[in-house]
């Protein structure tokens, strides 16, 4: 299809679009209509987001990403902004003081490619070919209920803000009805975490059949279009050249709604997709736009094209190594000026969304490939993991470095844990020691989502309870074993 067609097609739908959201936009989120057909109820399962106050974190050992640490600093946070970051910040009335010495405090996390809904699957992809990762997530994806969405992306999100990730990308590949979109974005919003939804393609769907895009255009207006919360983006979560059912027109119509894309693209060259992103380069679809993952496979052409292009490459090192498609070209990758993010992909591969072992597993990936202990530094691989991971979402204006002006998003480290004692280099203790174990608050957005070591909003005794019923409900479901 041209770009006119599709412009076409892109206008004829508005109408009717419109008048579905208007519609829709009367539901409460949480509480969408189709979900109180799934078997176990649609109660929500965190309660109203913390209030944001006037808080002074004062003593810490503060890793900024923006110059050098401060050995023993204070961060002002009011009203869900960063006022002051620095030595020595005076007290005021109305402030509450949190006493931060041993302890680290940093910007949250960001991730950028996780499939949260299949955190349901934990751990299930299994020792043979009929029960690998791709036949689980497809049989047992297909039998999902709007309410199995809604348990899977709480369940990503609580595990996200209990490990110290502050900011996810909701890469959702199960969009088999508005109803199991709109559960999958109550959990985010529910959860409080900063996110980019991007809107894939049902499990299972035909490879010559487009997704559904008059619900792109719904779930545009109904939740992103005026909205006042700034915590959710939306993004298209694409299918690549090798589906004619999506390429080009789908991401011409992405393009034309303004969303930003991201593709699987260079996976493994048992895919056989050498050449994916030569050709997108050649069709003018690569941008700073556009965030490409994996890339294990990419030649020094299509390095080059997206080095020329601006976009990002997000990387999973735990699931590429897992899943035997390779390992990372990391310093390939950085030596040509890509901007490189650091992700969790799937915990059905991975086990848990621990973002610390992924930034050591990335350090040590490097310097075993390269034979030298010095070749990638772990300050470089945090910035990966923060400012380079708010970059490739676009989102570095807001968030991934504690700068006066940016919204509070932010983690505190326990340095005094058994495993994190004494502070030497904090860049090297974060990366190469730090466990989830260690996180002791994370604020996001000013808002304390977890406090003293306990998350603040979600039930997760209830939710691994429910959890674990949609699990077996499905399993039976599949019979599988």
């Amino acid at each position: 299809m041209n770009r006119r067609n599709a412009r076409r097609d892109f206008l004829g739908r508005s109408a009717a679009v419109a008048t579905a959201a208007a519609t829709a936009a009367l539901m409460p989120l949480g509480r969408i209509a189709g979900a109180a057909s799934a078997p176990r109820g649609n109660a929500p399962l965190a309660g109203p987001p913390p209030k944001r106050g006037e808080y002074l974190i004062r003593g810490a050992h503060l890793i900024t990403m923006e110059g050098e640490d401060v050995p023993n600093g204070d961060i002002h946070v009011r009203n869900g902004v960063l006022v002051g970051v620095g030595p020595g910040i005076p007290r005021t009335p109305g402030m509450e003081v949190i006493d931060a010495r041993g302890m680290i405090a940093m910007p949250g996390i960001v991730e950028t490619h996780w499939h949260l809904w299949n955190t349901l699957l934990r751990s299930m992809s299994g020792e043979t070919a009929a029960t690998g990762y791709f036949p689980a997530a497809e049989t047992l994806g297909k039998l999902y209920t709007p309410r199995d969405m809604y348990l899977g992306a709480l369940l990503s999100a609580a595990e996200a803000i209990n490990s110290g990730i502050t900011t996810v990308h909701d890469w959702c590949h199960n969009t088999l009805t508005p109803a199991h979109v709109d559960q999958d974005i109550a959990a985010l919003t529910d959860a409080g975490i900063r996110a980019r939804f991007s809107y894939g393609y049902p499990q299972g769907h035909p490879r010559d059949q487009s997704i559904n895009l008059d619900d792109v255009m719904r779930v545009k207006a109904q939740y992103f279009t005026g909205r006042a919360d700034p915590l959710l983006t939306l993004g298209y979560a694409a299918r690549g050249i090798r589906y004619p059912g999506a390429y080009p027109r789908e991401w011409e119509f992405a393009r034309k709604l303004g969303l930003p894309i991201s593709a699987h693209a260079n996976i493994t060259k048992k895919f056989g997709n050498e050449g994916e992103i030569e050709r997108l380069y050649a069709d003018g679809f690569l941008g700073p736009d556009v965030q490409i993952i994996h890339a294990l496979t990419a030649p020094p052409a299509a390095i080059e094209a997206m080095a020329k292009s601006g976009c990002s490459v997000s990387i999973s090192p735990y699931s590429e190594m897992r899943i035997g498609f390779g390992f990372p070209q990391i310093g390939t990758l950085l030596a040509a000026g890509i901007n490189l993010t650091l992700s969790v992909d799937t915990t059905t591969l991975t086990g848990n969304a621990d973002m610390f072992g992924i930034m050591k597993a990335t350090l040590n990936i490097e310097n075993a490939r390269t034979e030298d202990e010095f070749r990638l530094k772990p300050r470089r691989v945090l910035q990966m993991a923060t400012i380079d991971g708010a970059k490739g979402l676009g989102i570095d204006h807001q968030v991934g470095s504690l700068r006066v002006g940016k919204r509070a998003d932010l983690i505190l480290l326990r340095r005094n844990d058994i495993n994190m004692m004494s502070l030497t280099d904090a860049s090297h203790l974060v990366v190469e020691a730090a466990q989830p174990s260690n996180v002791d608050s994370v604020m996001v957005d000013g808002r304390f989502l977890k406090r003293r070591g306990k998350l603040t909003g979600i039930a997760s005794d209830r939710l691994a309870a429910e959890a674990g019923a949609a699990l077996a409900h499905l399993k039976q479901q599949a019979r599988w074993s």
